[in-house]
């Protein structure tokens, strides 16, 4: 990330990037939305999230029900406590959130394959059609 001469930012020098997975707190959460702290794929590049403070994404989660989710891209394994479970990232579900005040951090997982990305994007195109 660069920064004009002059000047100052208290911001951390960590900024969420097109195609980075990261840790969410997705609360509060309404009816059946997706609640507490979710890996989060990053759709929107990092010059919009630095700027807004916002970034634009797809919800992840080792639910194996979506394994028959016509809508869920599966991403491959997850890591930690959830190794062994595939990891999917719902193309259905795309949100905003404020990374700073909701206390994004990078996931394990890091960031989505050239290849997977671009099955999520074909997916996602199916529902809102941009393309």
């Amino acid at each position: 990330m660069t920064r004009k001469p002059g000047v100052s930012s208290a911001r951390s020098a960590w900024v969420p990037d097109r195609q980075d997975i990261i840790w969410i707190d997705c609360n509060p959460q309404v009816g059946r939305e997706m609640r507490d702290v979710h890996h989060f794929l990053v759709l929107s590049p990092a010059v919009f999230n630095d700027r807004t403070s916002l970034v634009i994404g797809l919800p992840m989660t080792t639910a194996a029900y979506n394994a028959d989710n016509p809508f869920a891209v599966a991403a491959g394994a997850a890591k930690g406590r959830k190794a062994g479970q595939t990891s999917y990232v719902l193309c259905h579900q795309p949100k905003s959130f404020d990374w700073r005040l909701r206390g994004a951090r990078p996931h394990p997982l890091g960031r989505l394959s050239d290849s997977v990305l671009a099955q999520v994007c074909e997916c996602l195109n199916q529902i809102v059609r941009l393309a």
